[in-house]
């Protein structure tokens, strides 16, 4: 029988920090909340305990930064879409963010099996004075272990309501668009980062962090000429990359937030535990 789990996130700020409080439905639920940067910034880990998503499945969570709290939220590994005998599984966060609130959205990578059905949905709004440094990496098949993505389909929404929304589908079967230079190039993983605001970033703080990503860029030998960074709103920041792996594009991101937490914020890249175990 397909799981329907919910988590609930809401987080607000008592004065003198980042209070969280979380309630869940189902299989989806917070391991951890931590303060390894003291109480003004609150690090959540979040678990699927089943381990991965199958047909049918549906995973919703919903978080909610009050005024002037700041949330970190990761995962201890990979969200794994398995294969399907038809019916499709659906990932969907909402985020809403308050005035002055921050957000770092940092999960682990997604690994689309052979033969899913997938769908995942990213929904951020920011209310004016509102930051956010996001990410998602996509992976299609397990190359490492001889298990290409052969069949099946993978649907990817990304949305920042009044500034930037995209809907890509990704059918195995598509060699024009996996293959192609002017596409996936061959590669099977994709990452993309933003930074985004609630309002107008200035032409200044906007060049920083886009030269911020560019440096970074290219101290990646493997990815510098399948990366890239640009500012397709005046709220928003991206980055783009292509690799053969997950292990480079994920460095390359982790490299671009400890920038781009120091051009924004003015603070310390404090890399959550589970990244350096």
């Amino acid at each position: 029988m397909p799981w329907h789990a919910h988590l609930q996130l809401d987080y607000s700020h008592d004065g003198t920090g980042t209070v969280a409080l979380d309630r869940h439905e189902g299989p989806l639920r917070v391991l951890q909340r931590l303060y390894p940067e003291g109480p003004a910034i609150c690090h959540h880990v979040l678990v699927h305990p089943p381990g991965g998503i199958v047909g049918g499945d549906v995973l919703d969570l919903d978080a909610r930064l009050g005024a002037g709290c700041h949330a970190l939220i990761t995962t201890p590994g990979a969200t794994r879409f398995y294969r399907s005998a038809g019916d499709t599984s659906l990932q969907q966060v909402n985020g809403r963010l308050a005035e002055g609130a921050r957000l770092e959205w940092l999960p682990m990578e997604t690994i689309a099996y052979s033969a899913c059905q997938a769908h995942n949905r990213l929904r951020f709004d920011l209310a004016p004075g509102a930051e956010m440094i996001g990410w998602d990496v996509l992976a299609l098949g397990l190359p490492a272990a001889q298990q290409a993505f052969e069949r099946g389909r993978f649907v990817q929404e990304l949305e920042l309501p009044g500034a930037w929304l995209e809907r890509g589908r990704i059918d195995a079967t598509d060699s024009r668009l996996l293959d192609s230079p002017l596409g996936w190039d061959g590669r099977r993983v994709l990452a993309t980062m933003w930074f985004a605001a609630g309002a107008a970033l200035p032409t200044a703080r906007r060049d920083a962090l886009l030269d911020a990503a560019r440096e970074n860029v290219a101290q990646h030998a493997e990815l510098s000429f399948h990366a890239g960074a640009t500012a397709p709103h005046d709220r928003v920041v991206v980055l783009r990359a292509l690799a053969h792996r997950v292990e480079p594009a994920m460095q390359l991101l982790k490299d671009v937030w400890a920038a781009w937490r120091g051009v924004a914020w003015q603070l310390d890249a404090a890399a959550p535990r589970l990244w350096r175990t």
